[in-house]
């Protein structure tokens, strides 16, 4: 079956940078479009950030433009979030998604599979 596993979360100060992986198996990961997406306790699930299957094309929220930067290595079925300048808004767990059709989706319910998440925790 399709898995998608995050890692790279922990708690970092204000300022200081993160990345976080997501190893895909169980899909021809080079089919699908990826996606980063963040939910902070009692919100809703948020875009964060998306990659064409190629990795040519990237989209991002405005409010990670300039600091977070999606990238993907096909030959090991991974996709990146560098984050760097991180804010304590930034707080969430982070899930990774995948999704057939829907090139650089801001939406949820666009995305096929998800991860199970991985907790980013920003001190001020």
């Amino acid at each position: 079956q399709v898995q998608l596993v995050e890692s790279g979360g922990g708690l970092v100060q204000a300022g200081g940078s993160l990345r976080l992986s997501c190893v895909a198996s169980g899909l021809t990961f080079s089919n699908f479009h990826m996606g980063w997406f963040r939910q902070a306790p009692g919100k809703e699930r948020d875009f964060v950030a998306a990659v064409t299957r190629s990795g040519g094309s990237t989209a991002y929220a405005d409010s990670v433009k300039g600091r977070f930067a999606i990238s993907r290595v096909n030959a090991v079925n991974t996709v990146y979030l560098q984050m760097n300048s991180l804010k304590p808004e930034d707080t969430a767990v982070y899930y990774c998604a995948a999704t057939r059709y829907y090139s650089g989706s801001y939406y949820a319910r666009d995305y096929n599979y998800w991860g199970q998440g991985t907790q980013v925790t920003v001190s001020s």
